[in-house]
């Protein structure tokens, strides 16, 4: 009976464990569609696992999925940005979910040095601009889209010349002599500051159609994530990608551009009867005037057209999200004969591998850009020609242009103004560059810790450019080796910049200790490299006078971390660490070490504020932190050098001529330039977040600073050096409001606006610490030597060095008499005192949107105010300069009217000629209407528009614009005002 029982029991659990086996092995397959709550659409990639397993499947470009699991399994829907979802098979074969986002993640996420954060948990300062608020209108260059949209960030164009170059400055730059430009990225891809020949702008290469957000990182605890690099602050770019649902996007624009307004200058008849006044009874002098009535000015500008075209596809094929885009702009300067092409095309890839372990993002940007540079000498010389005289009048010796020529025979005046209507029609300024930037970046979530990844970008940019500025034969305005020989000047170039950055991060989530941890650290390598070479000589292919070789390569290496640490979700603690080497750098002071630290504090989440009806968000943030600099045009500026000389300056020896080698200055103890950088600022919401803004106050000292210092007399080295010299101190306020005035289902408005006040003190300027050394700089256009600014300890770096003018009891200047500050009884270059400067102390941006209905308008403006400009068209213009004894006539600015100076040796170095230059400048002014669901299946948007650039500027300033980078004007090429027609188009 025993046996038997234990027979029965074997069986029994046999039995069972078949049962429980078949169970357990029995599969069913599981397919459904995932969509949003929001707008009913589906989602591609979205993550689902069986739980408790590994097994798991992602959805295709249509939120379709396939999955087989066990019986009684719980499948777990998860996508970034929504809130996880979890149901139960059971017996269903078909599962549709639709997710709803995650409230928790609907937090602004903000790009930041090697990773991402929300913007509420950023204990750094920083500006993100996105699509819906960047500048609308005619956008040629990327800097436009964000003009007077940020506190502590001042864009100024160079010039109205389409795809012209911008300086940008944040929070002021942080250098005298080095390179003041922000470090950009693009898409993780750091950029060379370094602008490749032949192209007018670094970022003019990029299509702004591509452009998703700028995040513009401000203070060093922001910043020293970048060390090295980041003094003058951090840009960057991240371009769109691809969405969920296919679509295809046009948008088209036609542009006329205008010159709003010109040099007054003295027409043909004016210019005679001042003439004639000036120097009655010399026939000398009067012979010299002809006939006509030239507007010269009208001869070289003209109204110009544009257009720019962008199509894009943007979708997700087979768990693939993409965007593919082109874009074609061609604009015409109001300068004749200038011209800037640019064609461009973006590919961005975004795939996903083992269950979305794996994330991979691919970017490759191409660009061609030819452009038709003009000769812009023209601008001034419309400016100083003779009004009297005929563009053209038949003479052959100089292919029928009106050209000075002396009475007594005939020769030309190389010396005189030249032709400027020839200066553009002989000129063949022209030059083709080729661009590719692009990155492919791995993130790995690695299996065996949770919240750990690994990431790997590899990105890189490439250039070539070739190009040249030739002259026709028998132009006078050209000296090779004599007048009327024309000019050949080829160039080429060539740059190759590779990035590699490696680094580690994980972060954990401590519900017990209501804390949260993140970490990162890394490695990073950069290479560039740069080559090319120009010649001139004249058309003939005679008398070379200048041969130019030259390659240049450095190279970074970096490690860098950073420490985040959350305690209750409302003090946040940051601390970051970079240590950098430069091969600039004397090996002894070659790395550079760059700490940060910050902290910030969510007031609103404490319990005095959680219940608060007003105060919807307030952050406290303090930080510190160093940044470095070695922005320097030398590569090696440690070692000694020799560089051979030119054909110009060689030694005989009997008949034969050598090239000689002459030492070039160095510093073997050069480093680093460091700023020390101290902001406090506060985040604030009022009303809901209706009123939103931040404040901060800061503080920067830059120390070491990198510039050229003069080199003792008889040392046998060039003139100056490459070294570390002086020091500088920046104090500023920033405050940016953006309001939401009225909110509704048919009319919305909002309103935002910042302001900023900068001061800049230069506190050491040389090794001596000698607080009346000066580095004279910003030379003056109509002289052949003299400078206008200085770096002077104690003030605002290019600060202008003039005389003080003396002016009668009825506020007219008297001619050449000066304030004798010296008390010396001469008035001399002792004389000389440094008075305002060309950067602002308070600038500002204010920009606004109205809806109603499908209706939209929009303005964008700046001010600016406290910055003065040296009108360098004005101090030319006295009536001593009509005539010269070589024999020419030359016309001006109506302006000197005002002072009737005549002989005076050095009005152009008055200070009534530093003016006041503040403005308010409206930069644009649109509207538009947008025509919904226009074909049967309701996917069809249009959206026209139209308005003006350039729209206005209010200023007391006598020049031309008041808006001059560098703060000298001297024959400013005109920015234009501008007339555009738009077309959207949303499929």
């Amino acid at each position: 009976m025993t046996k038997l029982y234990r027979i029965k029991g074997i069986s029994l659990l046999i039995l069972l464990s078949l049962l429980v086996s078949q169970a357990w092995g029995q599969t069913q397959v599981v397919t459904g569609k995932v969509t949003t709550t929001d707008d009913g659409s589906f989602l591609p990639g979205v993550s689902i696992l069986e739980k408790g397993t590994t097994q798991g499947t992602v959805t295709d470009g249509e939120g379709n999925y396939r999955i087989e699991v066990r019986a009684g399994a719980t499948l777990v829907f998860s996508f970034v940005g929504y809130a996880s979802q979890e149901v139960a098979v059971a017996a269903q074969s078909n599962i549709n979910v639709a997710l709803s986002p995650d409230i928790a993640t609907l937090d602004e996420i903000v790009v930041i040095g090697y990773g991402t954060i929300k913007k509420s948990d950023a204990t750094g300062s920083l500006t993100t601009v996105n699509t819906e608020s960047f500048n609308k209108g005619v956008v040629a260059s990327p800097q436009e889209m964000i003009m007077g949209k940020m506190a502590g960030v001042s864009i100024t164009t160079n010039s109205g010349a389409p795809g012209n170059a911008a300086t940008i400055r944040i929070r002021g730059g942080a250098s005298l002599n080095a390179s003041n430009d922000p470090l950009i990225v693009i898409d993780g891809v750091p950029m060379s500051n370094t602008n490749l020949g032949g192209s007018p702008n670094l970022l003019s290469t990029l299509n702004p159609n591509d452009i998703e957000t700028y995040t513009v990182l401000k203070d060093a605890s922001a910043t020293a994530i970048y060390g090295s690099r980041a003094s003058n602050g951090v840009i960057q770019i991240t371009t769109k990608r691809g969405s969920k649902k296919f679509k295809l996007n046009y948008n088209g624009t036609g542009t006329v551009y205008t010159t709003p307004k010109k040099v007054d200058v003295y027409d043909g008849n004016e210019f005679r009867a001042l003439v004639n006044e000036q120097y009655a009874g010399n026939n000398a002098v009067l012979s010299l005037l002809g006939d006509a009535n030239t507007d010269w000015q009208d001869e070289i500008y003209r109204e110009a057209y544009g257009q720019d075209h962008n199509l894009t596809a943007s979708g997700t094929y087979k768990s693939l999200p993409y965007r593919v885009s082109v874009g074609y702009n061609n604009t015409d300067g109001i300068l004749k004969t200038y011209n800037f092409e640019r064609t461009t095309a973006s590919v961005g890839l975004d795939p996903s591998f083992f269950n979305n372990k794996l994330k991979v993002n691919v970017n490759v940007k191409g660009v061609i850009n030819n452009n038709n540079f003009a000769d812009q000498g023209a601008i001034g010389d419309a400016i100083a020609y003779d009004p009297t005289k005929p563009v053209r009048n038949g003479n052959t010796e100089w292919l029928g242009y009106t050209t000075w020529t002396r009475v007594s025979d005939g020769t030309s005046i190389g010396l005189a103004p030249g032709n400027p209507v020839a200066r553009l029609e002989l000129t063949d300024n022209t030059s083709t560059s080729k661009r590719s930037i692009g990155n492919i970046n791995f993130k790995y979530d690695l299996p065996f810790v949770s919240g750990l990844d690994a990431n790997l970008n590899l990105g890189y940019d490439y250039a070539e450019s070739e190009g040249h500025n030739n002259v026709a034969e028998k132009t006078q305005w050209i000296y090779l080796p004599t007048v009327g020989g024309g000019r050949l000047n080829p160039y080429e170039s060539q740059t190759k910049n590779k990035v590699l950055d490696f680094y580690l991060h994980y972060q954990r989530e401590m519900k017990k200790l209501e804390s949260k941890v993140e970490l990162m650290g890394g490695y990073s390598y950069s290479s560039f490299y740069i080559q090319g070479g120009d010649s001139t000589m004249n058309r003939k292919g005679e008398g070379v006078t200048r041969v130019n070789l030259y390659e240049s390569k450095y190279v970074l290496i970096s490690f860098f971390g950073r420490l985040n640490y959350t305690l209750k979700d409302k003090y946040l603690f940051t601390a970051t660490w970079r240590s950098d080497a430069s091969s600039k750098i004397n090996p002894d002071n070659r790395w550079g070490q760059f700490p940060a630290a910050a902290f910030a504090w969510k007031i609103n989440e404490e319990p005095f504020l959680q219940s608060s009806r007003v105060i919807s968000d307030l952050k406290l943030r303090l930080g510190w932190g160093i940044t470095g600099q070695q922005g320097i045009a030398a590569d090696y500026p440690y070692i000694p050098t020799y560089t051979t000389s030119d054909n110009a300056a060689r030694y005989q020896f009997g008949n034969t001529y050598y090239n000689t080698l002459r030492p070039d200055g160095y510093d073997a103890r050069i480093k680093w330039e460091e700023t020390t950088t101290i902001n406090g600022g506060f985040d604030f919401g009022f009303l809901d977040d209706r009123l939103t803004g931040s404040f901060d106050v800061f503080k920067k000292e830059s120390k070491d600073l990198l510039g050229y210092v003069p080199v003792p007399v008889g040392t046998n080295f060039a003139s100056k050096i490459d070294t570390n010299v002086g020091s500088m101190e920046t104090n500023g306020v920033e405050l940016s409001l953006n309001a939401s005035l009225i909110e509704t289902d048919k009319l919305s408005w909002t309103l935002g606006y910042n302001v900023t006040y900068n001061k800049i003190k230069i506190t050491r300027l040389n090794l001596s610490n000698d607080p009346k050394f000066l580095v004279p700089l910003g030379g003056v256009g109509g002289t052949t030597s003299g400078t206008i600014q200085v770096h002077k300890v104690g003030e605002s770096r290019q600060s202008f060095l003039v005389y003080q003018q003396i002016y009668d009891d009825n506020g007219n200047p008297i001619e050449d008499a000066y304030v004798d500050r010296t008390n010396d009884g001469v008035i001399n270059t002792a004389d000389l005192y440094v008075y305002k400067k060309p950067d602002p102390t308070v600038y500002m941006g204010i920009y606004s949107t109205l809806k109603y209905g499908n209706w939209d308008f929009s303005f964008a403006g700046r001010a600016s105010f406290d910055n003065y400009v040296y009108n360098n068209v004005a101090s030319g213009a006295t009536y001593r300069s009509l005539y010269s004894s070589l024999e020419f006539l030359s016309n001006m600015s109506k302006l000197a009217d005002d002072t009737k100076f005549t002989t005076a040796l050095n009005t152009r170095f008055s200070d009534y000629y530093i003016e006041n230059a503040s403005f308010f400048r409206m930069d644009n002014i649109g509207v538009g209407y947008t025509f919904n669901n226009l074909d049967a299946n309701n996917k069809l948007n249009l959206r026209i528009g139209g308005g003006v650039q350039n729209a206005f500027v209010i200023t007391k300033y006598s020049g031309l614009d008041p808006e001059i980078s560098g703060g000298i004007d001297n024959n400013f090429f005109p920015r234009t005002r501008s007339f555009f027609l738009s077309v959207n188009l949303d499929f």
